[in-house]
C-alpha cells in the first residue's frame, strides 16, 4: 500500500500520520509533527489491521482523537462559534428575522402591574384613593356646611348632657325632667337607632354594625342628627330651646365637636353606678326590649367602652365645675329627688 510518510515524513500530509501507525509500527513521524493523540492500549493491534482501506482510514482516526482534541483548553474552551460569541457578548443570528430575539411585553406586563399595584397600596396607606370612597365605614361624611362658630347662643338654648353607664337610669329621669322641666329629651342612642330603621339611609348598616359591637358610632353622624333635631325644635319654638341629650358625648372629641358647631353645654348630669347594678337591669329590660345591644356580652363591651373613653369626658367637665353627680342606685324616687337639687341652680330662671 502506498505510504507518503515511508517515502517522504517531512512532505507527508499529517493526516496519514495516525494511519502509518497501524500499517508501519517502525515509521514515526518528525517530534515536530508528530499528533497529541495517544491510542489506548486496549486498540487492535497492527497486525490485525494491516490491509484497512485507505478511505476508512481518516474517519475512523478522527473519531478516535475526538474527545482528545476537543479536551477543555484556554484555547479551545471557546472554539465554537456559539461559545466564542456568548463569551464576546455578540448576539447570535435571530432564526426568525424581523422579529425581536427576547419577547418584551411580558416584561413589559409585569412591570406595569408592579407599579400599579405599589402606588394603589401607597395610597390606601395615606388615606387617598383613586376614586371617592363613598362605601368607607371608618370615614363617613354627612353634608354640613362649615361653621365658624356655633350654630346657637347658650343663652337661648340650654343644652345638659346626660352621661351614665348602660342601665344608669338615665331615660327613667329625664322622662320625669321632660314632664316638669319642659326640656326636650334627645337621645343620641335613639336617633341613631331610627336613622338605622329610616329606608334609603346612607348610614343605617353601618349604625347598625356599631351598636351591635358596642362600639361608638363616629361622631360626624352622632352630631349632625343631633344638629338636625334640636334645629327643628328650635324654629317651631321662636328661637329658644331646652334640651336633655341622653348618652351623649361619648368621647371628648365628640363634645369639643359639639360646643365648636352647635351649642356650648351648660353642664353634665352624670348617674354613677357601679357594673353589676347596670347588668342586672339591662338583663331584666332584654327580656322585653328586643334590642340586639340587651345582652350579656354586649353590655360588657359597652361598659368598658364607657370606662374607657365616656368617663374622661366626666373627669373633664368636672374640672371645669360643670358636673352634677348623682347616686343612681337608689329608688327612682330618690334618684329624681338628688337630681331636682343638683340642677336647680343651673336652671333657675329658664323658662
Amino acid at each position: 500500500m502506498h505510504n507518503p510518510v515511508a517515502e517522504n515524513p517531512a512532505t507527508a500530509p499529517r493526516a496519514w500520520y495516525p494511519c502509518t501507525k497501524f500499517l508501519n509500527p517502525q515509521t514515526s513521524p518528525p517530534p515536530s509533527l508528530k499528533p497529541p493523540l495517544q491510542i489506548p492500549q486496549s486498540l487492535p493491534t497492527s497486525s490485525s489491521i494491516t490491509t484497512m482501506p485507505r478511505p476508512m482510514c481518516r474517519p475512523f482516526t478522527q473519531r478516535l482523537g475526538a474527545s482528545a482534541r476537543l479536551t477543555p483548553t484556554p484555547r479551545t474552551l471557546f472554539r465554537s462559534p456559539a461559545a466564542r460569541r456568548f463569551a464576546s457578548g455578540e448576539s447570535g443570528p435571530n432564526p426568525n428575522p424581523g422579529q425581536s430575539p427576547f419577547k418584551v411585553w411580558p416584561f413589559v406586563a409585569i412591570t406595569l402591574l408592579g407599579t400599579g399595584s405599589y402606588m394603589l397600596m401607597a395610597r390606601s396607606r395615606d388615606g387617598s384613593y383613586m376614586t371617592p370612597d363613598i362605601t368607607n365605614p371608618q370615614t363617613p361624611r354627612l353634608p354640613a356646611p362649615k361653621q365658624d362658630h356655633p350654630r346657637f347662643s347658650p343663652s337661648n338654648v340650654t343644652v345638659v348632657f346626660v352621661l351614665g353607664g348602660p342601665g344608669a337610669g338615665k331615660g327613667t329621669q329625664c322622662a320625669k325632667l321632660v314632664d316638669e322641666y319642659h326640656f326636650t329629651h334627645l337621645s343620641a342612642g335613639d336617633l341613631l337607632r331610627a336613622e338605622q330603621e329610616r329606608p334609603g339611609s346612607e348610614f343605617g348598616e353601618l349604625i347598625k354594625e356599631y351598636i351591635r359591637d358596642g362600639k361608638i358610632v363616629p361622631m360626624e353622624v352622632t352630631v349632625q342628627l343631633l344638629e338636625n333635631a334640636m334645629a327643628e325644635v328650635v324654629e317651631r319654638a321662636g328661637g329658644k330651646g331646652k334640651f336633655l341629650i341622653d348618652g351623649f358625648p361619648r368621647k371628648m372629641d365628640q363634645a369639643e365637636k359639639f360646643e365648636e358647631s352647635v351649642v356650648k353645654a351648660a353642664f353634665v348630669l352624670f348617674f354613677d353606678a357601679p357594673e353589676g347594678v347596670m347588668m342586672e337591669r339591662l338583663v331584666k329590660r332584654g327580656e322585653t326590649s328586643g334590642r340586639a345591644d340587651d345582652n350579656v356580652e354586649s353590655i360588657r363591651k359597652r361598659f368598658r367602652v364607657f370606662v374607657e373613653t365616656s368617663m374622661p369626658v366626666v373627669d373633664r367637665f368636672e374640672k371645669e365645675g360643670r358636673v352634677v353627680r348623682v347616686k343612681a342606685t337608689q329608688k327612682p324616687e330618690k334618684v329624681y329627688e338628688d337630681v331636682k337639687k343638683g340642677i336647680q341652680p343651673w336652671i333657675a330662671g329658664k323658662n
